[in-house]
Protein backbone atom coordinates (compact mmCIF):
# COMPACT_ATOMS: atom_id res chain seq x y z
CA UNK A 1 0.00 0.00 0.00
CA UNK A 2 1.08 3.56 -0.62
CA UNK A 3 1.96 6.06 2.48
CA UNK A 4 -1.52 7.93 1.29
CA UNK A 5 -3.54 4.66 1.59
CA UNK A 6 -2.23 4.71 5.41
CA UNK A 7 -3.20 8.48 5.91
CA UNK A 8 -6.75 7.66 4.55
CA UNK A 9 -7.12 4.31 7.22
CA UNK A 10 -5.42 7.04 10.46
CA UNK A 11 -8.09 9.27 9.26
CA UNK A 12 -10.64 7.21 9.42
CA UNK A 13 -9.91 5.31 12.72
CA UNK A 14 -10.16 9.00 13.98
CA UNK A 15 -13.33 9.69 12.29
CA UNK A 16 -14.96 6.32 14.16
CA UNK A 17 -13.34 7.32 17.37
CA UNK A 18 -15.22 10.82 17.45
CA UNK A 19 -18.14 9.16 16.21
CA UNK A 20 -18.07 6.79 18.64
CA UNK A 21 -17.63 10.09 20.92
CA UNK A 22 -20.61 11.89 19.65
CA UNK A 23 -22.99 8.89 19.65
CA UNK A 24 -21.49 8.16 23.46
CA UNK A 25 -22.01 11.99 24.19
CA UNK A 26 -25.89 12.13 22.84
CA UNK A 27 -26.70 8.67 24.82
CA UNK A 28 -25.07 10.44 27.83
CA UNK A 29 -26.78 13.51 28.34
CA UNK A 30 -30.35 12.08 27.18
CA UNK A 31 -30.28 10.11 29.75
CA UNK A 32 -28.08 11.13 33.17
CA UNK A 33 -30.13 12.06 36.23
CA UNK A 34 -30.38 15.92 36.39
CA UNK A 35 -30.93 15.36 40.27
CA UNK A 36 -27.68 13.75 40.65
CA UNK A 37 -25.41 16.35 38.18
CA UNK A 38 -27.36 19.06 40.05
CA UNK A 39 -26.05 17.70 43.49
CA UNK A 40 -22.37 17.19 42.17
CA UNK A 41 -22.46 20.62 40.92
CA UNK A 42 -23.44 22.70 44.32
CA UNK A 43 -20.66 20.01 45.81
CA UNK A 44 -18.26 21.93 43.90
CA UNK A 45 -17.84 19.32 40.84
CA UNK A 46 -16.68 21.62 37.91
CA UNK A 47 -17.63 19.69 35.09
CA UNK A 48 -21.05 18.52 37.05
CA UNK A 49 -21.52 22.59 36.69
CA UNK A 50 -20.24 22.75 32.65
CA UNK A 51 -23.13 19.76 32.02
CA UNK A 52 -25.80 21.55 33.89
CA UNK A 53 -25.08 25.11 31.62
CA UNK A 54 -24.76 23.02 28.57
CA UNK A 55 -28.10 20.82 30.10
CA UNK A 56 -29.83 24.59 29.79
CA UNK A 57 -29.11 25.22 26.18
CA UNK A 58 -29.60 21.81 25.04
CA UNK A 59 -31.03 22.59 21.60
CA UNK A 60 -27.74 23.99 20.74
CA UNK A 61 -26.18 20.71 22.65
CA UNK A 62 -28.27 17.96 20.80
CA UNK A 63 -27.37 19.97 17.11
CA UNK A 64 -23.40 20.09 17.28
CA UNK A 65 -23.32 16.43 18.37
CA UNK A 66 -25.70 15.51 15.11
CA UNK A 67 -23.62 17.51 12.65
CA UNK A 68 -19.98 16.33 14.23
CA UNK A 69 -21.50 12.68 13.70
CA UNK A 70 -22.29 13.12 10.57
CA UNK A 71 -19.62 15.10 9.43
CA UNK A 72 -17.16 11.88 10.57
CA UNK A 73 -18.98 9.61 9.53
CA UNK A 74 -19.70 10.76 6.21
CA UNK A 75 -15.90 11.36 5.76
CA UNK A 76 -15.08 8.23 6.92
CA UNK A 77 -17.84 6.32 4.38
CA UNK A 78 -15.72 8.72 1.79
CA UNK A 79 -12.28 7.85 2.15
CA UNK A 80 -13.31 4.17 2.64
CA UNK A 81 -14.61 4.30 -1.12
CA UNK A 82 -11.25 6.13 -2.25
CA UNK A 83 -9.46 3.32 -0.41
CA UNK A 84 -11.07 0.79 -1.45
CA UNK A 85 -11.73 1.03 -5.47
CA UNK A 86 -7.61 2.27 -5.55
CA UNK A 87 -6.65 -1.66 -3.80
CA UNK A 88 -9.73 -3.66 -5.12
CA UNK A 89 -11.11 -1.84 -8.45
CA UNK A 90 -15.01 -1.71 -9.60
CA UNK A 91 -16.01 -3.83 -6.19
CA UNK A 92 -14.19 -1.52 -4.12
CA UNK A 93 -16.95 0.96 -3.99
CA UNK A 94 -19.36 -2.31 -2.80
CA UNK A 95 -16.85 -3.61 0.02
CA UNK A 96 -16.26 -0.05 1.53
CA UNK A 97 -19.75 0.17 2.17
CA UNK A 98 -20.59 -2.87 3.80
CA UNK A 99 -16.86 -2.59 5.93
CA UNK A 100 -17.67 0.87 7.04
CA UNK A 101 -21.34 0.17 7.70
CA UNK A 102 -20.29 -2.57 10.12
CA UNK A 103 -17.13 -0.87 12.28
CA UNK A 104 -19.10 2.22 12.27
CA UNK A 105 -22.24 0.55 13.71
CA UNK A 106 -20.11 -1.80 16.14
CA UNK A 107 -17.68 0.57 17.13
CA UNK A 108 -19.27 4.09 16.87
CA UNK A 109 -22.47 3.61 17.73
CA UNK A 110 -23.69 0.03 19.52
CA UNK A 111 -20.76 0.05 21.70
CA UNK A 112 -20.22 3.70 22.71
CA UNK A 113 -24.03 3.78 23.78
CA UNK A 114 -23.92 1.09 25.87
CA UNK A 115 -21.16 2.04 28.13
CA UNK A 116 -22.47 5.43 27.99
CA UNK A 117 -26.05 4.02 29.30
CA UNK A 118 -24.40 2.30 32.33
CA UNK A 119 -23.02 5.72 33.82
CA UNK A 120 -24.34 8.91 31.91
CA UNK A 121 -23.58 11.26 34.36
CA UNK A 122 -19.53 10.35 34.28
CA UNK A 123 -19.30 10.35 30.83
CA UNK A 124 -21.31 13.73 29.88
CA UNK A 125 -19.03 15.22 32.85
CA UNK A 126 -15.75 13.77 30.87
CA UNK A 127 -17.01 14.65 27.08
CA UNK A 128 -18.48 18.29 28.52
CA UNK A 129 -15.25 20.68 27.73
CA UNK A 130 -14.78 18.89 24.45
CA UNK A 131 -18.58 19.63 23.18
CA UNK A 132 -18.37 23.08 24.58
CA UNK A 133 -15.72 23.53 22.14
CA UNK A 134 -17.11 22.11 19.37
CA UNK A 135 -20.87 23.81 20.01
CA UNK A 136 -18.78 26.95 20.04
CA UNK A 137 -17.20 26.27 16.86
CA UNK A 138 -20.37 25.02 15.10
CA UNK A 139 -22.66 28.58 16.45
CA UNK A 140 -23.48 29.76 12.93
CA UNK A 141 -24.83 25.97 11.77
CA UNK A 142 -26.55 25.60 15.15
CA UNK A 143 -28.54 29.11 14.69
CA UNK A 144 -29.11 27.99 11.27
CA UNK A 145 -30.52 24.94 12.67
CA UNK A 146 -32.09 26.96 15.50
CA UNK A 147 -33.86 29.00 13.29
CA UNK A 148 -35.66 26.69 11.23
CA UNK A 149 -36.78 24.75 14.30
CA UNK A 150 -38.35 27.95 15.41
CA UNK A 151 -40.19 27.84 11.87
CA UNK A 152 -41.17 24.53 12.04
CA UNK A 153 -42.64 24.79 15.13
CA UNK A 154 -44.51 27.57 13.83
CA UNK A 155 -45.51 25.96 10.92
CA UNK A 156 -47.10 22.92 12.50
CA UNK A 157 -47.90 24.85 15.75
CA UNK A 158 -45.64 22.40 17.86
CA UNK A 159 -46.20 23.25 21.66
CA UNK A 160 -43.24 21.99 24.04
CA UNK A 161 -44.89 20.45 26.93
CA UNK A 162 -42.14 19.60 29.61
CA UNK A 163 -44.60 19.75 32.63
CA UNK A 164 -44.77 15.80 34.52
CA UNK A 165 -48.15 15.16 35.17
CA UNK A 166 -49.13 13.71 38.58
CA UNK A 167 -49.23 9.99 36.91
CA UNK A 168 -45.37 10.70 36.14
CA UNK A 169 -43.95 11.91 38.71
CA UNK A 170 -45.51 8.10 40.39
CA UNK A 171 -44.04 6.27 37.91
CA UNK A 172 -40.78 8.31 38.51
CA UNK A 173 -41.14 7.52 41.94
CA UNK A 174 -41.57 3.70 41.34
CA UNK A 175 -38.76 3.36 38.97
CA UNK A 176 -36.33 5.31 41.60
CA UNK A 177 -37.68 2.79 44.47
CA UNK A 178 -37.05 -0.23 42.23
CA UNK A 179 -33.54 1.00 41.42
CA UNK A 180 -32.71 0.74 44.99
CA UNK A 181 -32.24 4.71 45.53
CA UNK A 182 -35.28 4.85 48.25
CA UNK A 183 -36.75 2.63 50.36
CA UNK A 184 -40.46 1.36 50.11
CA UNK A 185 -41.22 3.67 52.86
CA UNK A 186 -39.45 6.93 51.31
CA UNK A 187 -41.23 5.57 47.96
CA UNK A 188 -44.48 5.55 50.08
CA UNK A 189 -44.50 8.72 51.61
CA UNK A 190 -43.14 10.55 48.18
CA UNK A 191 -46.39 9.12 46.36
CA UNK A 192 -48.58 10.29 49.32
CA UNK A 193 -46.87 13.78 49.17
CA UNK A 194 -47.66 13.83 45.41
CA UNK A 195 -51.31 12.28 45.82
CA UNK A 196 -51.66 14.63 49.16
CA UNK A 197 -52.65 18.16 46.45
CA UNK A 198 -55.47 15.95 44.61
CA UNK A 199 -56.94 15.33 48.10
CA UNK A 200 -60.08 17.18 49.47
CA UNK A 201 -61.82 17.58 53.36
CA UNK A 202 -64.97 15.55 52.18
CA UNK A 203 -61.58 12.70 51.41
CA UNK A 204 -60.28 11.85 55.14
CA UNK A 205 -63.51 13.57 57.20
CA UNK A 206 -64.92 11.81 60.27
CA UNK A 207 -68.27 11.69 59.64
CA UNK A 208 -71.36 13.21 61.34
CA UNK A 209 -72.69 9.62 62.45
CA UNK A 210 -68.91 9.08 63.80
CA UNK A 211 -68.46 12.13 65.69
CA UNK A 212 -68.28 11.80 69.10
CA UNK A 213 -69.63 15.37 70.81
CA UNK A 214 -70.80 17.14 73.40
CA UNK A 215 -73.66 19.86 74.00
CA UNK A 216 -73.64 23.12 75.74
CA UNK A 217 -76.48 21.58 77.93
CA UNK A 218 -74.62 18.61 79.09
CA UNK A 219 -73.60 18.64 82.99
CA UNK A 220 -69.72 18.98 83.37
CA UNK A 221 -70.10 15.31 84.99
CA UNK A 222 -71.39 14.18 81.23
CA UNK A 223 -68.80 15.69 79.13
CA UNK A 224 -66.03 14.16 82.07
CA UNK A 225 -67.43 11.06 80.80
CA UNK A 226 -67.20 11.48 77.28
CA UNK A 227 -63.38 12.52 77.96
CA UNK A 228 -62.50 9.53 80.03
CA UNK A 229 -64.39 6.66 77.20
CA UNK A 230 -63.36 8.14 74.02
CA UNK A 231 -59.73 9.02 75.42
CA UNK A 232 -59.96 12.17 73.09
CA UNK A 233 -58.03 15.51 73.94
CA UNK A 234 -60.94 17.59 72.24
CA UNK A 235 -64.66 17.40 71.57
CA UNK A 236 -66.80 19.42 69.25
CA UNK A 237 -69.41 21.67 71.56
CA UNK A 238 -72.67 21.68 69.77
CA UNK A 239 -76.44 23.63 70.75
CA UNK A 240 -79.22 21.34 70.24
CA UNK A 241 -78.09 19.68 67.36
CA UNK A 242 -75.17 18.63 66.05
CA UNK A 243 -75.63 20.63 62.80
CA UNK A 244 -74.94 23.51 65.06
CA UNK A 245 -71.38 23.14 66.00
CA UNK A 246 -69.99 26.14 68.19
CA UNK A 247 -67.32 25.70 69.53
CA UNK A 248 -63.92 23.09 70.30
CA UNK A 249 -63.54 22.06 73.73
CA UNK A 250 -60.14 20.71 74.81
CA UNK A 251 -59.39 18.59 77.39
CA UNK A 252 -56.40 20.75 79.47
CA UNK A 253 -59.23 23.79 79.49
CA UNK A 254 -61.84 21.49 80.74
CA UNK A 255 -60.06 19.97 83.95
CA UNK A 256 -58.37 22.82 86.38
CA UNK A 257 -55.96 21.79 88.78
CA UNK A 258 -57.37 18.38 90.76
CA UNK A 259 -60.83 19.02 89.04
CA UNK A 260 -63.41 20.29 87.10
CA UNK A 261 -62.98 24.08 85.59
CA UNK A 262 -65.37 26.47 87.58
CA UNK A 263 -66.45 28.61 84.54
CA UNK A 264 -69.18 27.89 82.14
CA UNK A 265 -68.34 25.60 79.06
CA UNK A 266 -69.34 28.40 76.40
CA UNK A 267 -65.77 30.35 78.42
CA UNK A 268 -63.57 27.53 78.61
CA UNK A 269 -64.36 26.31 74.49
CA UNK A 270 -62.75 27.85 71.34
CA UNK A 271 -64.01 29.23 67.97
CA UNK A 272 -64.46 26.14 65.61
CA UNK A 273 -63.06 26.64 61.80
CA UNK A 274 -65.85 25.99 59.10
CA UNK A 275 -64.77 24.38 55.83
CA UNK A 276 -66.62 23.27 52.92
CA UNK A 277 -66.20 19.71 51.65
CA UNK A 278 -64.16 20.83 48.65
CA UNK A 279 -61.43 22.46 50.91
CA UNK A 280 -58.24 21.03 49.64
CA UNK A 281 -55.88 19.28 52.32
CA UNK A 282 -53.32 22.05 51.27
CA UNK A 283 -55.60 24.80 52.13
CA UNK A 284 -57.09 23.42 55.53
CA UNK A 285 -53.18 22.52 56.55
CA UNK A 286 -52.49 26.19 56.11
CA UNK A 287 -55.71 27.43 57.73
CA UNK A 288 -55.48 25.04 61.05
CA UNK A 289 -51.76 26.09 61.17
CA UNK A 290 -52.80 29.79 61.22
CA UNK A 291 -55.27 29.65 63.76
CA UNK A 292 -53.51 27.36 65.63
CA UNK A 293 -56.04 24.84 65.58
CA UNK A 294 -55.95 20.93 65.61
CA UNK A 295 -59.69 20.41 64.26
CA UNK A 296 -62.03 21.83 61.61
CA UNK A 297 -65.68 21.39 60.77
CA UNK A 298 -66.47 20.49 57.09
CA UNK A 299 -70.17 21.69 56.27
CA UNK A 300 -72.25 20.19 53.64
CA UNK A 301 -74.20 22.26 51.03
CA UNK A 302 -76.75 23.38 53.29
CA UNK A 303 -74.70 24.81 55.79
CA UNK A 304 -74.79 21.70 58.40
CA UNK A 305 -72.25 19.56 59.35
CA UNK A 306 -71.20 17.10 57.19
CA UNK A 307 -68.03 15.60 59.34
CA UNK A 308 -64.70 17.01 61.16
CA UNK A 309 -61.10 16.73 59.81
CA UNK A 310 -58.10 17.12 62.04
CA UNK A 311 -54.86 18.08 61.92
CA UNK A 312 -53.82 14.18 62.70
CA UNK A 313 -56.10 13.27 60.07
CA UNK A 314 -54.55 15.12 57.37
CA UNK A 315 -51.16 14.10 58.84
CA UNK A 316 -51.77 10.76 58.41
CA UNK A 317 -52.35 11.37 54.61
CA UNK A 318 -48.98 12.21 54.48
CA UNK A 319 -46.70 9.55 56.82
CA UNK A 320 -49.40 6.94 57.26
CA UNK A 321 -51.37 5.67 60.33
CA UNK A 322 -50.54 7.20 63.60
CA UNK A 323 -50.81 5.21 66.56
CA UNK A 324 -50.71 6.59 70.13
CA UNK A 325 -51.53 4.38 73.50
CA UNK A 326 -54.93 5.00 73.46
CA UNK A 327 -56.09 3.63 70.15
CA UNK A 328 -57.39 0.59 69.26
CA UNK A 329 -55.88 -1.05 67.00
CA UNK A 330 -58.17 -2.22 63.90
CA UNK A 331 -57.46 -3.94 60.52
CA UNK A 332 -59.69 -2.53 57.57
CA UNK A 333 -59.31 -5.38 55.38
CA UNK A 334 -59.08 -9.47 57.61
CA UNK A 335 -58.01 -12.61 55.47
CA UNK A 336 -60.85 -15.70 56.66
CA UNK A 337 -60.04 -17.87 53.84
CA UNK A 338 -58.66 -17.97 50.49
CA UNK A 339 -59.51 -15.20 48.55
CA UNK A 340 -62.44 -14.34 51.10
CA UNK A 341 -62.19 -11.03 53.13
CA UNK A 342 -63.80 -9.12 56.00
CA UNK A 343 -63.91 -5.28 55.14
CA UNK A 344 -64.33 -2.12 57.74
CA UNK A 345 -67.16 -0.38 55.63
CA UNK A 346 -65.64 3.05 57.38
CA UNK A 347 -62.18 2.57 54.51
CA UNK A 348 -62.71 4.79 51.93
CA UNK A 349 -63.72 3.80 48.25
CA UNK A 350 -61.05 4.79 46.55
CA UNK A 351 -58.56 3.25 48.90
CA UNK A 352 -60.88 -0.22 48.34
CA UNK A 353 -61.29 0.14 44.95
CA UNK A 354 -57.47 0.57 44.36
CA UNK A 355 -56.71 -2.77 46.73
CA UNK A 356 -58.60 -5.08 45.02
CA UNK A 357 -58.63 -3.39 41.42
CA UNK A 358 -62.21 -2.83 41.16
CA UNK A 359 -63.79 -0.13 38.70
CA UNK A 360 -65.90 1.66 40.53
CA UNK A 361 -67.83 5.34 39.41
CA UNK A 362 -69.72 6.40 42.93
CA UNK A 363 -70.73 9.58 44.68
CA UNK A 364 -69.87 7.86 47.70
CA UNK A 365 -67.17 8.21 49.76
CA UNK A 366 -66.98 5.15 52.31
CA UNK A 367 -67.18 1.15 51.49
CA UNK A 368 -70.77 1.28 53.41
CA UNK A 369 -71.58 4.08 51.05
CA UNK A 370 -70.96 2.33 47.96
CA UNK A 371 -72.74 -0.88 49.47
CA UNK A 372 -75.97 1.01 50.21
CA UNK A 373 -75.93 2.40 46.78
CA UNK A 374 -75.34 -0.79 45.19
CA UNK A 375 -78.36 -2.35 47.44
CA UNK A 376 -80.67 0.42 46.64
CA UNK A 377 -81.91 0.32 50.26
CA UNK A 378 -81.03 -0.08 54.01
CA UNK A 379 -79.63 -3.72 53.86
CA UNK A 380 -79.96 -6.39 56.43
CA UNK A 381 -77.84 -8.53 57.84
CA UNK A 382 -77.15 -11.35 55.38
CA UNK A 383 -78.13 -9.09 52.28
CA UNK A 384 -75.61 -9.59 49.22
CA UNK A 385 -74.86 -8.79 46.05
CA UNK A 386 -72.27 -9.66 42.48
CA UNK A 387 -69.88 -6.72 41.45
CA UNK A 388 -67.17 -7.26 38.96
CA UNK A 389 -65.18 -9.74 40.41
CA UNK A 390 -66.65 -9.88 44.06
CA UNK A 391 -69.58 -11.47 46.09
CA UNK A 392 -70.15 -8.64 48.55
CA UNK A 393 -72.38 -10.21 52.16
CA UNK A 394 -73.49 -7.68 54.49
CA UNK A 395 -72.44 -8.95 58.00
CA UNK A 396 -73.09 -6.05 60.24
CA UNK A 397 -74.90 -3.44 60.74
CA UNK A 398 -74.72 -0.32 62.99
CA UNK A 399 -77.99 0.98 63.45
CA UNK A 400 -79.00 1.76 59.73
CA UNK A 401 -75.48 1.98 58.86
CA UNK A 402 -73.54 -0.62 56.87
CA UNK A 403 -70.33 -0.91 59.18
CA UNK A 404 -68.68 -4.75 57.68
CA UNK A 405 -68.77 -6.70 54.73
CA UNK A 406 -67.79 -10.10 53.92
CA UNK A 407 -66.08 -10.53 50.26
CA UNK A 408 -65.52 -12.94 47.78
CA UNK A 409 -62.84 -12.43 45.63
CA UNK A 410 -62.90 -14.36 42.26
CA UNK A 411 -59.05 -14.04 40.70
CA UNK A 412 -59.42 -12.63 37.46
CA UNK A 413 -58.15 -14.26 34.29
CA UNK A 414 -54.69 -14.10 33.54
CA UNK A 415 -54.69 -11.29 30.10
CA UNK A 416 -52.00 -13.80 28.52
CA UNK A 417 -54.21 -16.76 28.56
CA UNK A 418 -57.39 -15.55 27.48
CA UNK A 419 -55.89 -13.85 24.26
Amino acid sequence: METIHYIYIGIMLFCVMMSAYFSATETAFSSLNRTKIRTLAEKGKKKAKLVNKLLDNYDSLISTILIGNNIVNITAASLGTVLFVDLMGDVGATVSTAVITVVVLIFGEITPKSVAKDSPEKFAMFSAPLIRTLIFLFTPLNLIFSGWKKLVSKIFKVESDTKMSQEELLMLVEEVEEDGSIDEEESNLLKNAIEFSELKAEDILTHRVDIEAVSTEDTKEEIARVFTETKFSRLPVYEETIDRIVGIIHQKDFYYGPGLTDKPIKEVMTSPIFVLKSEPLSELLRLLQENKSHVAVVLDEYGGTLGIVTLEDILEELVGEIWDEHDEVTEDYTSIGENLWLIDCLENLDDFAKEYDLSIESESISVGGWVMEQMGKIPDVGDSFEYDNVSVTVTKLDGQRVSQIKMQVTPKPDTDEEE
